[in-house]
């Protein structure tokens, strides 16, 4: 009694599967629905990373251009990512932003969203400290180093138009060497800078984890670059992580909304959804190519999202 009760449903579920085609239809976070996630790679978001502001005593861009890259490397190294360093003129570094009062962030954020940009990140080295110990040791002097920094993150969203992280972190770092440094006075410097440089990379791990939490719970958002007959250009593809099969959203740029007291910007409202595409080939570094899947009047200048 029980076989007979069954054997239907194993058909049934069968068929709609037989039935469902190649289409992949994908959560906002890069989930393969359909397949349960298994077959997903995840979407990479496009972003800017800023030169840091180093307002710590010690001078020169050495520290500011060392924790840049810290981050870059360390935002790379989670393969969520793509950093695009051709928009980072856009927006200068993180100097400009902290003396504008983010207001760069606002003006250049249209021809951000254009180039593709999620997110902008940036920040500033509050603090940087040093102290030492010497001892003795026969013609050696046993120098131990303890060096601490204070570092600031904010990220800010490209499509919201608003800062949507700020934290300050401290890293902590302590090295001993057997040298005397008493008559090397550049190799001492070097190697205290070194250590500092240290303890503001710890600062800078500490912060990836949020930025990673943050920027997954952020819907990505791709752009039409051109319509060309039946061809929809995609200024996003492989390697942003899109696969071929993909059903997307065609979406229309929102409104910004100001607080008719204040006129403080307060967002952009939801574009209105134009119907949806479906991705049929690559096409050079990382855009694609889609033909029209729902819907109709699809234009250069429209913005996709995941299905």
């Amino acid at each position: 009694m029980r076989l007979k009760f069954t054997l239907p449903l194993i058909t049934l579920a069968f068929f709609f599967v037989s039935c469902s085609g190649n289409l992949i239809r994908r959560d906002p976070q890069g989930g393969d629905i359909e397949e349960a996630r298994k077959a997903a790679t995840g979407i990479r978001k496009r972003i800017v990373v800023l030169k840091f502001l180093n307002e710590s005593p010690f001078e020169g861009d050495i520290l500011e251009i060392d924790g840049t890259q810290e981050l870059k490397r360390e935002l790379r190294s989670t393969n969520r990512f793509i950093l695009d360093p051709i928009s980072e003129g856009l927006f200068g570094d993180s100097k400009e932003i902290y003396s504008g009062g983010g207001l760069k962030l606002t003006q250049k954020s249209r021809a951000a969203r254009i180039a593709g940009i999620n997110f902008v990140i940036f920040g500033r080295i509050i603090d940087a400290r040093i102290r030492e110990k010497r001892d003795s040791v026969g013609i050696l002097a046993h120098t131990t180093f303890y060096s601490e920094a204070l570092v600031e993150l904010r990220m800010y969203d490209i499509g919201s138009k608003r800062q949507i992280f700020l934290e300050t972190y401290r890293g902590v770092s302590d090295a001993s060497t057997l040298r005397k440094f008493s008559s090397h006075e550049e190799e001492y410097l070097s190697y205290r800078n070194k250590q500092i440089q240290r303890a503001i990379k710890a600062a800078i791990r500490k912060g990836i984890p949020s930025i990673i939490r943050i920027a997954d719970r952020l819907d990505w958002r791709g752009r039409i670059a051109q319509v060309m007959g039946q061809n929809i250009y995609l200024n996003a593809g492989q390697k942003t992580g899109l696969l071929i099969g993909d059903i997307l959203k065609v979406v229309t740029s929102g409104r910004e909304v100001y607080d008719p007291e204040t006129g403080a910007l307060i967002g952009l409202s939801k574009g209105i959804t134009k119907g949806t595409i479906e991705i049929t080939e690559y096409v050079g570094a990382d855009g694609a190519i889609a033909v029209l899947h729902s819907g109709g009047q699809v234009l250069s200048g429209d913005y996709v999202e995941l299905y």
